[in-house]
Order: structure tokens, then C-alpha cells, then sequence
């Protein structure tokens, strides 16, 4: 019983082993992010980045329909261009940045969506908004693995100088000019994650990996590195589990994984010890006596 649910989708089907590796990296990779993220509170942040890779992605499908470089190249140049944007309206005009980076996600979604239907049908737009992890061919494993790869090797190489920036950028910025590197350095990894996740589960879906890990991590523990190791743990659970729930169930990979790691979060905020729901009614139990 436990074999043939647990493994055996796995060892019989290259497609699935194939899905496990490629949600495995983007979970593994993907997760440190979406801690910083969280930190910042930049989490909405990472959902509008996601989206504004959308116009790029649809402008390379366009061009040479269903292409993974093609589509690359366009997710990467518009997510790294929206960011700039974002940045330049906040420091020229009265609006802060999360209210730029709204305008542009909202403009990027409609932009994006309009230009794949210009040529594709609704099978299409449906690709690229939810990806399809289980057709991930070699280009496409090649490329998570190696945006995965080169994003766990700088978080190794800053992460002193992104967790300070993180906890105390007022610091940072008066001793150094390190801080506004740092965070040139960190949206570019969130873009390039992006990009790679949207391969699989697409642009709305590729940031849940980022966010609902970090999220439920933080619920357990405040320290920086023990949330990173649990939002890792959440998301490599959440990936065999949504692959294994929707294998056996004919159900679309991509929302059940995401869906596994609500659940996650959910039992976080109900059980979390660093400030889940029954967490703080105890104490105030406690007090109260």
C-alpha cells in the first residue's frame, strides 16, 4: 500500500520523476526567497513580480509559440524592466513602490493575457497562466536546475549581507552602500526564480512556493535560518504530495501543489508555536489565571 501510493508513480512514470525533480528545485530554491520576502514584507511584492513577467513570456509565445528560450528571455527582460520601472516611478513621483508595482502588475496581467490570445487559443493562455509540470522536457529541467543551482550558491555567498539589509537596512545604508546591492541582487534572483517557476506551474501559480512555505516557517520559529530549513521541508513535502494527490485523482498538478501548501499553512496558523491561533489563546490563558 504505502509503495504503490507513495513510490510507485514515481519509479513507473518518467513524467512524474521529471515533475518531483523540477518542483523540488523551485521548492528548494525558491523557498529562502520567499523567507526574505516575508521578512521585508514584500510578499504581495512577489505576486505582482510574478505577473509582470506575464507581457515578456506572451511576447516570446507570440514570436516562436511555445518556445522555451523565447519565452525565457521575454519573462526575464519584463520582470527585470518592471522592477526598474517600479523602482524609478517611486523615487520620481508621490506614490511608494508597492503602489507602482500594483499599477504595473494589474497593466502586465491584462497586457499578457491579451497578447496570447492574439494567437493562441484558450489551451494556450490556460499554459501559460497554470504551466504544465508533468511536460517538462530536458530544456526545461536544465533550466530550474541551473537558475536553482546559481540561487543557492548567492544566497551562500549574501546571505549575511541580505539577512542585515533584511533585519536592519537603516544600518546597512548608513555604513555601507552594500544594501542597495543587496537588494538588486534579491529582486533579480526573485525575477529569475519566477521565470523558471513559470515553466511549470505558470505566471499565477510559480510564486506559491515562494510565499506559502516562508509563511507557514514563520509560524513555527523566528529564527531566520530554522525558517528557511522548515519553508524548504513545507515545500518538498507539498510538491510530492500535490504530484502524488493529483496523480492518483487526474486532478492539474500545479493547483494541487500549491493547494498542499495552503494546507500547510493552514495547520501552521491553527498549531504554529511562534504564533499560530492556539499558541496565542494559551498564553492569553496563561496570563489571565
Amino acid at each position: 500500500m504505502f509503495y504503490e501510493f507513495f513510490i510507485a508513480p514515481f519509479s513507473e512514470f518518467e513524467f512524474m520523476r521529471r515533475a518531483l525533480v523540477g518542483a523540488c528545485a523551485l521548492a528548494i530554491a525558491g523557498a529562502p526567497l520567499g523567507v526574505f520576502l516575508l521578512l521585508r514584507r514584500m510578499s504581495l511584492t512577489g505576486d505582482a513580480m510574478a505577473h509582470a513577467i506575464l507581457p515578456g513570456a506572451a511576447l516570446g509565445y507570440l514570436v516562436a509559440g511555445l518556445s522555451l528560450p523565447a519565452m525565457t528571455i521575454g519573462g526575464l527582460v519584463a520582470g527585470l524592466s518592471v522592477a526598474l520601472l517600479a523602482g524609478l516611478v517611486a523615487r520620481v513621483t508621490a506614490l511608494r513602490e508597492d503602489a507602482s508595482l500594483a499599477g504595473f502588475y494589474l497593466m502586465s496581467l491584462a497586457l499578457g493575457v491579451t497578447i496570447v490570445s492574439l494567437r493562441g487559443s484558450s489551451v494556450d493562455l490556460l499554459h501559460v497562466l497554470f504551466g504544465n509540470v508533468l511536460a517538462l522536457e530536458d530544456n526545461g529541467l536544465t533550466l530550474i536546475a541551473s537558475v536553482a543551482s546559481l540561487t543557492l550558491v548567492a544566497l551562500a555567498i549574501f546571505y549575511r549581507a541580505l539577512a542585515l539589509e533584511t533585519l536592519d537596512p537603516s544600518f546597512v545604508s548608513s555604513v555601507s552602500r552594500a544594501g542597495g546591492y543587496a537588494q538588486a541582487l534579491f529582486m533579480g534572483l526573485i525575477v529569475l526564480n519566477l521565470v523558471a517557476g513559470f515553466h511549470a506551474l505558470g505566471t499565477l501559480l510559480a510564486v506559491g512556493l515562494m510565499i506559502l512555505p516562508a509563511a507557514s516557517a514563520r509560524l513555527w520559529t523566528a529564527d531566520i535560518t530554522r525558517m528557511t530549513i522548515i519553508a524548504i521541508v513545507v515545500g518538498l513535502v507539498s510538491s510530492w504530495f500535490g504530484l502524488l494527490i493529483s496523480f492518483s485523482h487526474n486532478l492539474p498538478p500545479g493547483p494541487v501543489i500549491i493547494l498542499m501548501a495552503g494546507m500547510f499553512h493552514i495547520v501552521s496558523m491553527l498549531f504554529g508555536r511562534a504564533g499560530g491561533w492556539l499558541r496565542r489563546i494559551h498564553r492569553r490563558i496563561h496570563l489571565e489565571a
